[in-house]
């Protein structure tokens, strides 16, 4: 495949790294010369700094990774002109801005079009494990998720660009929330009651800083999720309980520690379960998993990578929670 990297920050670099060799990076985009030049030159590329002219080359497929607010107006004007497109979560600022993107797509689908969002959290080998253990009946039926995720910030991380509403469109709710969100939909499905808490504890910031939300399905399944930007230790924690199982997610590779899986079976007497550790140490891979998944859909086979469907879904439930919490401004 051509391909063509509009934002050469440092996911940007991820996605480039993630690509097979058989792909070719066509073009670079970064509004900022300097860092387009310089990625440019990593990869002995050409590069522009207009998103636009990016459509002068010929590419296949356009790998957004902008900041936000300019992410559904890409993905837009590429849908438009039949090109595949992966961009990053959250897909745009808010619903209202994905929406029109979204029918979009739906009108090119028939044309083979493919477009798919940077959920990458599902392609963690303890994810995946997770929803193999979750398709056998055995595990009963599906009971309640409970999700932790956060990190500290940095020194300036209430001035940098995740910061400014008008750019980033939300805090920490939008942007690590949206990964648990769509983990929890991919584990239960849809859920149709939402219940959240948006505030500003530390940061001097107008967004959030944590997002603490209660969701749940039309059959009673419950996501208990909390996400914050003061979580001094870097923290991945997900448990996902069922009728007769439970398992828990720990870490994401890195500063996060070791990735790990623990399948609780509960035993028809009850008392200690039995216990399985899966732990994936070594590099994360999730990213170039995505992208053979994000290929795979492009040509017709079956894809179990985030949607536009899936973004506008996890969206909806972001723009509630902002709704029930008027003190985050973000206009």
């Amino acid at each position: 495949m051509e391909i063509a990297i509009i934002g050469c920050g440092l996911i940007g670099k991820k996605r480039a790294n993630s690509l097979r060799k058989e792909d070719n990076i066509a073009v670079v985009c970064d509004t900022k010369e300097a860092i387009a030049k310089s990625f440019s030159q990593t990869y002995q590329v050409p590069y522009v700094v207009d998103w636009q002219e990016v459509a002068n080359y010929p590419v296949d497929a356009v790998v957004i990774a902008t900041t936000h607010n300019t992410l559904a107006e890409i993905s837009h004007y590429f849908l438009q002109k039949n090109i595949h497109i992966l961009v990053e979560k959250p897909a745009a600022r808010n619903w209202q801005e994905l929406k029109p993107v979204y029918d979009t797509y739906l009108a090119k689908k028939q044309d083979g079009v493919v477009a798919r969002v940077g959920f990458n959290h599902r392609f963690h080998p303890a994810m995946l494990k997770a929803k193999e253990i979750l398709s056998d009946p055995s595990v009963g039926e599906n009971m309640f998720i409970r999700g932790r995720y956060g990190h500290g910030g940095r020194i300036g991380y209430d001035k940098e660009w995740r910061a400014k509403p008008q750019v980033s469109g939300g805090g920490e709710l939008l942007d690590q929330g949206m990964h648990l969100i769509d983990l929890s939909r991919w584990y239960f499905g849809d859920f149709n009651k939402v219940q959240g808490i948006a505030q500003t504890f530390y940061w001097d910031m107008p967004v959030d800083d944590n997002a603490f939300l209660t969701l749940q399905s039309g059959t009673g399944q419950v996501s208990q999720l909390h996400v914050t930007w003061t979580e001094w230790k870097n923290l991945f924690s997900l448990e996902i309980y069922t009728r007769n199982v439970k398992l828990h997610i720990e870490g994401l590779g890195g500063s996060y520690g070791t990735e790990r899986l623990a399948y609780y079976h509960m035993k028809p007497e009850m008392g200690p379960p039995d216990t399985l550790i899966y732990e994936y140490p070594g590099a994360d891979q999730s990213w170039q998993r995505e992208w053979l998944d994000f290929v795979a859909a492009t040509e017709g086979k079956a894809s179990v990578g985030g949607t536009l469907a899936d973004a506008l879904q996890a969206l909806q439930i972001v723009k509630t929670v902002y709704e029930q919490n008027p003190q985050i401004k973000l206009d």
